[in-house]
């Protein structure tokens, strides 16, 4: 069995790796210290397992896992995790293996011969169990095969187009399947809706202006763009830009 190790901690990698080398059944292909590391290690080596640290930088184990979830060839997950007993009774409850810090050979052996095919819904269930709101910290796309993870922060503007949403970040853009109005839910609090198909973060947000025609445009400082805002979206934005 082929697996990626992740973790933030270089000790508790190395930790694991050793216990892993002891069972002799499973050769480690790859480390990562946070979980985009991680997801681009599946990536490019396409494990059979991941061990996946919980609370890391950048990207959780969690969100990690919620991507990888759309993965064709997504490896069995087993989460290393220090949650408290709670959390801990949703994984029981979903059949979803974990490893509690600090981990023992007998128990890293028994979650290996149980660990199955990750399950987005049981993901959904431990993230309901989790009382911190979970709000990812990266979109994932597919540029000609290729994995793009795009940081939220680097986002300027996100624009529906037919059953896509192109993600325009850092002078580039990509294409994602999710619902605009699924990502307004979930950001909402780093994006504003200008129009029933655009969303602008708040943070690139520079003014409005208004064209000879009377249109109404929403000016994105560093990139230059201009975005039309809608009759509807327009009074409540205007009260935003004066509160800037």
């Amino acid at each position: 069995m082929r697996a990626v190790v992740a973790d933030d901690e270089p000790l508790a990698r190395e930790r694991l790796i050793d216990l892993l080398g002891e069972l002799g059944s499973v050769e480690v292909v790859g480390q990562a210290a946070d979980g985009r590391e991680a997801i681009e290690m599946v990536e490019k080596l396409r494990p059979d397992l991941l061990l996946l640290d919980i609370r890391m930088p950048r990207m959780d184990g969690l969100e990690a896992a919620r991507h990888l979830g759309f993965f064709e060839h997504a490896p069995a997950i087993i989460f290393c995790t220090a949650y408290d007993e709670h959390a801990l009774a949703a994984f029981d409850a979903n059949a979803v293996d974990y490893l509690l810090k600090p981990i023992r050979l007998e128990r890293l052996r028994a979650a290996i011969e149980r660990a199955g095919r990750f399950n987005r819904e049981v993901l959904r269930e431990i993230e309901r169990s989790d009382s911190t709101p979970r709000e990812r910290s990266h979109l994932c796309a597919r540029v000609r095969g290729n994995l793009v993870l795009v940081p939220i922060a680097d986002i300027d503007y996100l624009l529906a187009e037919d059953k896509y949403v192109v993600v325009h970040h850092a002078g580039n853009e990509v294409l994602i399947e999710e619902p605009l109005k699924a990502l307004e839910l979930e950001f909402g609090e780093r994006f504003v809706r200008i129009h029933r198909n655009c969303l602008v973060a708040l943070d690139k947000l520079a003014g409005l202006s208004r064209t000879t025609d009377g249109r109404v445009l929403a000016k994105l400082e560093r990139i230059g763009a201009e975005l039309e805002v809608s009759r509807r979206n327009l009074p409540a934005l205007r009260k935003l830009v004066r509160a800037l």
